[in-house]
C-alpha cells in the first residue's frame, strides 16, 4: 500500500510555472505577488502552491518568514507547494508527496455559482504533531466542502514542521542569530493569515471575515494564535479540533530534540547547520523526526502558563468553537502497529508520569483508574483521553468564557470502523471536509447525513459566529452549565457531560502531562514484571512502545 500511495502523491505532483500568454480572466486571481491562474474542478476553482511568503532557504533557513516581493507577472497555480522536511509515515499521506525547505504555499478554493464578493473565509491548519503533515494531503482537499457551500471561500496553509520549524538553539554556538526558531511553524501561519488578509478578496472573500481552523497540532496553533498580538486583527473566530494550548513544551523539553539533532548532524556550531544541504537535512530528519518538538513556552511568543492569557481576557475578541473526540488515545492502536504494543506502551506511558508526580496527584490517577470499570488498558486510555485533550479544552474554554469571551463546546462520538478505534483521534477530519472516500480514520465511508450536518454547524459558525442549525440549537458554553453539543448518530446537547471526571482530574492540569518522551524509562514495574514472565521482549516492542506518545496529529 505504501508504494502505491506514494506513486499516486509522486505523480500529482508538479511545479507552478510562470505563464506569459493570456489566461482565462474567469480564473485569475490578482494579488499582490502576482497573477494566479486556478484550474476548475467541478464547481470549484482551486488554486494550488500559491507563495506566501519568500522561500525559507540559504540566509533565510530558521528565520522568520519574510513576505514575497511585489510582482505584477502571472503564474500557473496548479499544483501543491512541497511538503515540509519530515519522515514518510502511512497515516500521514502528505509526507509521500515530494518534500523540501521551500514550503510557505497555500491553497484556496473558491465556488463562482454564489457571486457575493465578500463571502466568510475558512482558513485551515492541518495537524501531523508539529513534525509531519501538509497541505498535498487528500484528506484536506476542498474541494467538496466549497462545492457543497459556495458562501465561502477555504485556504489551507503550509508551514514548516520539525526541524525546521520547531528547534531550540539558544544553547548552539550562535544560536542567539536564530531567535525564532523554537516556534517558526507559528509565524509561519501568522504570514499565511497577513497574505489572506492582503489578498483573499482577490477569490471573493471578505478579509474581516476569517475563521481559523485545525485539528491536532493545527487545533493547537489555532489555541495559540488568538492571543499573539502580531495576529490580533488577521481573523475573528477560531475552531479548535482536538488541540489546545496544551500542546506545548517547556524549554527545557526543546532541549532534547536540539541535542539530538547535534548528535545525528555532527554539527557543533550554528554555522555547521546552516552549512548542510537540503539532502543531509532530510538524511538527519530520519535519525530525530520522531523526537520533533511542539511549539515552545518561550515566555515571549507564548507564556510559561498557556492558559494565562486566556485568564487575563487576551483572547475575548475571538469567537471560539473547541472540541475532542470521545476516544483520542486508540488512535496509536493504529500508530503502534495493533492492540499488543498499544496494550504494552500504555502501562509503560503511565508508570513514567506517576513517578513525575508529587504523591497526593499521582494518588488522584490511581482513584480514577480505581474507580472505572473495564480493562486497565482502556482505563488508562481514557485518563489520557481526558489529560492530553478534553480537560485542556473544557480549561482553555472555562477562560475564555471569564471575560465575554463566546465559547461553543462539542464532544465528537461518531466511531471509525476499524477495531478498537472508537470515535478516535482525527476520524471527524472526513465529515468535516466531505472527502468521505479518504477512509485511513473512519474505517468504512461515513454517512453524508453526518457530514453534511457537521458542515452546515462549522461553516455557519464561520459566517456568523453561532454554530445552530435546525434543527440544531447550539448553545453558548459557560461554566456553570457546560452545554456541549454531543456530535453521535443522535446528536443533541448535554449539560457537563462526564462531569465527575473532570471534577476529579482537572486539578492535574498543572502537572503539564503531554506527549514529550524523550526521558522515558523501561525500568518500570510494569515492564519488569512482562520480562519476568516472559509474555513480551523489549528488545522488540521498546522502541514502538515509545512511539505511543509520538502523537503524529
Amino acid at each position: 500500500m505504501h508504494s502505491s500511495v506514494k506513486k499516486r502523491m509522486s505523480d500529482s505532483y508538479g511545479e507552478n510555472r510562470e505563464i506569459a500568454g493570456a489566461a482565462d480572466p474567469a480564473l485569475v486571481a490578482v494579488c499582490c505577488n502576482g497573477s494566479f491562474v486556478g484550474r476548475r474542478v467541478g464547481e470549484t476553482i482551486a488554486f494550488r502552491g500559491v507563495p506566501f511568503a519568500k522561500p525559507p532557504v540559504g540566509e533565510l533557513r530558521w528565520q522568520r518568514p519574510v513576505a514575497p516581493d511585489p510582482d505584477d507577472r502571472t503564474y500557473e497555480a496548479y499544483y501543491n507547494g512541497k511538503t515540509p522536511i519530515q519522515t514518510e509515515w502511512p497515516t500521514e499521506v502528505a509526507s509521500y508527496y515530494p518534500q523540501g525547505e521551500d514550503c510557505l504555499y497555500l491553497n484556496v478554493w473558491k465556488n463562482p455559482s454564489d457571486t457575493s464578493e465578500k463571502k466568510a473565509v475558512m482558513v485551515f491548519f492541518h495537524g501531523g504533531s508539529y513534525g509531519w503533515g501538509g497541505t498535498a494531503d487528500p484528506l484536506y482537499d476542498g474541494t467538496n466542502l466549497v462545492t457543497a457551500h459556495p458562501e465561502i471561500v477555504l485556504v489551507t496553509a503550509g508551514y514548516r514542521t520539525g526541524l525546521m520549524g520547531f528547534v531550540d538553539f539558544s544553547k548552539v554556538p550562535g544560536g542567539d542569530r536564530f531567535p525564532d526558531a523554537p516556534n517558526l511553524g507559528i509565524w509561519d501561519q501568522i504570514e499565511a493569515l497577513r497574505w489572506v488578509k492582503q489578498n483573499i478578496a482577490a477569490f471573493g472573500g471578505d478579509p474581516e471575515l476569517v475563521t481559523i481552523f485545525g485539528e491536532s497540532a493545527g487545533g493547537g496553533s489555532v489555541s495559540i494564535l488568538p492571543f499573539i498580538g502580531e495576529a490580533k486583527g488577521l481573523f475573528k473566530r477560531s475552531i479548535a479540533e482536538s488541540g489546545s494550548v496544551a500542546l506545548t513544551f517547556s524549554k527545557e523539553e526543546c532541549q532534547d530534540f536540539t541535542r539530538r539533532l547535534l548528535k545525528a548532524s555532527g554539527a557543533i556550531s550554528m554555522d555547521d547547520l546552516m552549512a548542510l544541504s537540503e539532502d543531509d537535512l532530510k538524511r538527519v530528519n530520519e535519525a530525530v523526526n520522531m523526537y520533533n518538538n511542539f511549539p515552545q513556552r518561550d515566555g515571549v511568543l507564548i507564556p510559561e502558563d498557556p492558559y494565562e492569557p486566556y485568564a487575563r481576557g487576551k483572547t475575548a475578541h475571538c469567537d471560539l468553537m473547541i472540541g475532542t473526540n470521545s476516544n483520542e488515545i486508540n488512535y496509536w492502536v493504529g500508530e503502534l502497529g495493533g492492540i499488543a504494543p498499544f496494550r504494552f506502551g500504555i502501562p509503560v506511558k503511565l508508570e513514567n508520569d506517576l513517578r513525575s508526580m508529587n504523591p497526593a496527584a499521582a494518588n488522584v490517577v490511581r482513584t480514577f483508574l480505581k474507580k472505572k470499570k473495564g480493562h486497565p488498558v482502556w482505563k488508562m486510555a481514557e485518563f489520557y483521553n481526558e489529560m492530553m485533550f478534553r480537560l485542556p479544552a473544557i480549561h482553555q474554554a472555562e477562560e475564555h468564557c471569564k471575560h465575554g469571551g463566546k465559547v461553543y463546546m462539542y464532544f465528537w462520538k461518531v466511531p471509525s470502523t476499524i477495531r478498537f478505534r472508537g470515535a478516535c483521534h482525527a476520524v471527524e477530519l472526513a465529515y468535516v471536509f466531505g472527502n468521505l472516500e479518504e477512509t485511513i480514520y473512519t474505517g468504512k465511508q461515513g454517512k453524508k447525513s453526518i457530514s453534511d450536518m457537521v458542515q452546515r454547524m462549522w461553516v455557519n459558525f464561520a459566517k456568523t459566529g453561532n454554530p445552530s442549525t435546525v434543527p440544531y440549537r447550539w448553545p453558548k458554553y459557560g461554566r456553570k452549565y457546560r452545554a456541549t453539543m454531543i456530535i453521535d448518530w443522535n446528536t443533541h446537547v448535554e449539560m457537563s457531560p462526564l462531569d465527575h471526571q473532570r471534577r476529579m482530574l482537572s486539578p492535574l492540569l498543572d502537572e503539564h502531562i503531554n506527549m514529550s518522551y524523550a526521558d522515558m524509562s523501561y525500568n518500570v514495574p510494569y515492564v519488569r514484571g512482562v520480562a519476568a514472565v516472559g509474555a513480551l521482549t523489549l528488545a522488540a516492542l521498546g522502541g514502538t512502545a515509545a512511539m505511543l506518545i509520538k502523537k503524529r496529529k
